[in-house]
């Protein structure tokens, strides 16, 4: 194992309260700090333009920056843990400097490790601590909010890993959490640090992620968690935009908008996007429609 550098664990931060002190769902803008992102690749792709438009974000108001810098679509490159930190510590710095709640987007335990010491206070982790064995130690011992998403395979391998049995692809999702829960529950994580995202588009039919996507109320009732929604330009997202537009993700933010409403409706915790102003506003319209419901 890969030695990783150990402190005191601090409080607990306050992404997790914030969402009841808001009384809404929050909204994590996303910052791709990498050439290959399936949406927005190489946008980003310099410390200089990621601090920008993270600073953007944040005026348009995200709750919290979501910072990664290796992209995860299928068929993506994989990057050393030591270029993606070269990609993703100076932007973490700058902005955590700047006061925003900062979240990195790795599946490595070191670069987490690294990217808490700039000023992260949550790890999101696409593949639930399977790919580095070291990640659920690691979020125990520096007591940060850890997004745990449901995984199979790799970004080669996933598309072909979409059987879920007689069960269905809901009960099939939960089982495997479930899973990791008590290998995070082993590790020493506490559960008030731990929000699930299912994982929409990750071995996933475009069917299946619409199923997933209608169960967000039932998936925290059933497994006790926050749940985190990352619709945003997906590609089963493709299925509600006019055919001609379908394969272009820029033009899936109409329906990206719409799959917010729905979550923050449902309660989800919060919702990953790309593009906030359009989210921030179906997010308190949902907060709306519930209080006068």
């Amino acid at each position: 194992m890969n030695a990783i550098p150990v402190t005191a664990p601090a409080p607990l931060p306050q992404p997790l309260a914030a969402a009841s002190a808001a009384g809404r769902t929050l909204v994590m803008g996303i910052v791709n700090v990498t050439p290959d992102s399936f949406s927005d690749g190489g946008r980003w792709d310099t410390t200089e333009l990621a601090v920008a438009h993270g600073r953007q974000l944040l005026a348009q108001g995200a709750d919290i920056l979501d910072i990664g810098g290796e992209s995860t679509r299928p068929g993506a490159d994989r990057v050393t843990p030591q270029e993606e930190q070269g990609r993703v510590l100076p932007v973490i710095r700058a902005l955590a400097d700047a006061g925003a709640v900062v979240c990195v987007d790795t599946l490595h335990a070191a670069t987490a490790a690294a990217a808490i010491d700039a000023g992260a206070c949550m790890v999101n982790d696409v593949s639930g601590g399977l790919a580095d064995a070291d990640m659920h130690r690691l979020v125990a011992e520096r007591n940060v909010v850890y997004v745990c998403q449901h995984w199979r395979g790799n970004p080669e391998t996933m598309d072909t890993l979409t059987d879920y049995g007689e069960a269905g692809v809901v009960a099939g999702v939960e089982t495997e959490l479930r899973q990791r829960l008590a290998e995070l529950d082993a590790a020493g994580v506490r559960r008030e640090q731990i929000v699930l995202d299912p994982g929409l588009g990750f071995a996933k039919t475009p069917s299946q992620s619409w199923t997933l996507l209608a169960a967000t109320r039932r998936l925290m009732a059933d497994l006790g968690h926050p749940v985190l929604i990352g619709a945003s330009r997906k590609r089963f997202l493709a299925s509600a935009t006019v055919p001609e537009a379908a394969a272009d993700p820029l033009a899936r933010d109409a329906a990206t908008t719409a799959t917010t409403a729905l979550a923050a409706a449902a309660g989800a915790w919060a919702v990953r996007v790309h593009e906030v102003p359009s989210n921030r506003d179906a997010v308190h319209t949902a907060s709306l429609w519930k209080e006068h419901r």
